[in-house]
C-alpha cells in the first residue's frame, strides 16, 4: 500500500468517463481509484506517492474509466459558510468584513430562510440594521441576493478550487462577477 498522507491541495477532482465534473475526493482515494484501474489520471499534482515497489504521482484530476449515471441536487445547499464564500466574505451593506448573517426580510416579520434572503454582514451592520428591511433603514444591497449557479458550486459546494480544475469546471463566472 502506498504511503499516502495528506499534501497541500489533497484533493483530487474526479471526473465522469464523458469528462463532466462528479466530486472531489481525498487524494488517498483518487490514488485507490487509479491502483485499482477504475480511474486515469489526467493531470498529476505536486509529489509521487511511493509504496515498497511503485511510484506513483499524486493525481489531481482523474477519469473514471466507466460512464456513472448520477442524480444531481438542483440546488445548492443554504449554510453559513456558503453563504460567506458567495459574498465574498464580505459585508453586504458597507462591504466591510463579514462576521455575521442577516436575513434581508427578517424572520420575525415572516421572512424566509432562502439564499434569496440571506446576505452575509458585519456585525455592526446587523445590529443596526435588527429587524427592519433595508428600505427602511435607507440602505441598499450592492448586490441581489441568489442561488449560486454553475458546475464549480455543484461539484465544489464552499470549497476553494485547485487552480489544475480551471479546465473541468467552468470557473470563467466568478471571476468576471468579482
Amino acid at each position: 500500500m502506498p504511503d499516502i498522507r495528506p499534501t497541500v491541495g489533497s484533493g483530487a477532482l474526479v471526473l465522469n468517463a464523458t469528462y463532466e465534473p462528479l466530486c472531489v475526493v481525498s487524494v488517498r482515494r483518487a490514488a485507490i481509484l487509479v491502483l485499482s484501474a477504475k480511474a486515469v489520471c489526467v493531470a498529476d499534482g505536486d509529489g509521487i506517492l511511493h509504496s515498497a515497489r511503485n511510484a506513483l504521482p499524486v493525481p489531481s484530476v482523474v477519469r473514471l474509466t466507466r460512464f456513472v449515471r448520477v442524480p444531481y441536487r438542483t440546488h445548492v445547499g443554504l449554510s453559513r459558510r456558503a453563504i460567506f464564500a458567495r459574498d465574498g466574505w464580505r459585508c453586504a451593506y458597507c462591504r466591510g468584513p463579514a462576521e455575521t448573517i442577516d436575513h434581508v426580510f427578517p424572520r420575525s416579520r415572516g421572512g424566509r430562510h432562502a439564499w434569496e434572503n440571506v446576505v452575509a454582514a458585519c456585525a455592526r451592520c446587523n445590529h443596526t440594521k435588527g429587524d427592519k428591511t433595508p428600505a427602511e433603514m435607507g440602505w441598499r444591497l450592492h448586490a441581489l441576493p441568489a442561488a449560486p449557479k454553475g458546475t464549480a458550486w455543484r461539484v465544489l459546494g464552499h470549497r476553494a478550487p485547485d487552480p489544475r480544475w480551471a479546465d473541468w469546471l467552468d470557473l470563467r463566472e466568478p471571476e468576471a462577477a468579482a
